[in-house]
């Protein structure tokens, strides 16, 4: 009886320890090297559908900065798999605007980095790596991996009406379509505009979620809280959801950007 209480004990124990891990946060990756420079700007575009513009004028006013790069750092809540548990993260992800980027996360138990992952989209491919040798790419990780770049573009958003190969396309009052690039092709989102703010709460596509699905699957990015950082407002805590979860796989907290940098050898790097 003794030996199956002292198990009991255990297991409890071990539950709790695995809980409290869960909740350290892990520090935050050291600010960049580099500042944002002075930006150029340009007069706000003409002929935006209505929400596009009341976004636009908002957050801009009439002066849009010409962004070709960010460094965007911060923390994140991450949940690998659907029935398994969520970890605390630390992310660095490099943009080349509206073409390249890398992602770099920390998945952190105790606040120590537990799982390692590098991603890779480049010259319109994408390569994911995570420890143990796993790796995903091909043609459905390279429609997804498009998505992505212009899904985190709300946190450098003026590309999206600088980019001459972006076009938005009217609905309603509150929702407009956004056309983006992916090589000779194009892809599409539904954006949706929050009503009493005028805000960007959401864009809506289909996209690949495995290398190897057959349909694709309604993808959800909202913008859950907006943030002044780097004396820039954007959504700066902004949430990704597959409609067959139901729930966010991941929540990520931009804590520090940095624009317009030479990252043209950081992107293609391996670490933070």
């Amino acid at each position: 009886m003794k030996i199956i209480i002292w198990i009991v004990c255990i297991l409890v124990a071990l539950l709790i320890a695995g809980w409290l891990g869960l909740k350290i946060k892990p520090k935050s990756f050291p600010p960049y090297r580099s500042r944002t420079p002075v930006m150029q700007t340009v007069p706000l575009p003409t002929g935006l559908p209505a929400p596009v513009e009341r976004f636009y004028r908002q957050i801009f006013g009439d002066q849009i900065p010409l962004i070709t790069s960010a460094v965007i750092t911060g923390r994140a809540s991450m949940r690998p798999n659907i029935k398994g548990p969520t970890f605390l993260a630390r992310f660095r992800f490099v943009h080349v605007a509206g073409v390249d980027y890398r992602h770099y996360f920390e998945m952190c138990f105790f606040g120590l980095p537990l799982i390692k992952g590098n991603e890779h989209y480049l010259d319109g491919k994408s390569r994911l790596e995570l420890p143990f040798g796993m790796t995903d790419q091909g043609p459905n990780i390279d429609q997804a991996a498009n998505l992505g770049l212009w899904a985190e573009s709300m946190w450098l958003p003026s590309i999206m009406i600088t980019d001459p190969r972006v076009k938005w396309e009217p609905v309603d009052e509150d929702t407009a379509v956004l056309v983006v690039p992916f090589g000779e092709q194009q892809q599409h989102f539904i954006a949706r505009f929050e009503p009493a703010t005028g805000l960007l709460h959401m864009l809506e596509s289909m996209r690949y979620q495995k290398s190897n699905s057959q349909e694709k699957i309604l993808w959800l990015n909202e913008n859950l809280e907006y943030r002044t950082v780097g004396g820039y407002t954007f959504g700066a805590v902004g949430a990704a959801t597959w409609i067959n979860e139901g729930t966010p796989w991941a929540v990520f907290t931009v804590e520090d950007i940095v624009y317009n940098v030479d990252v043209k050898d950081y992107v293609r790097a391996n670490g933070p």
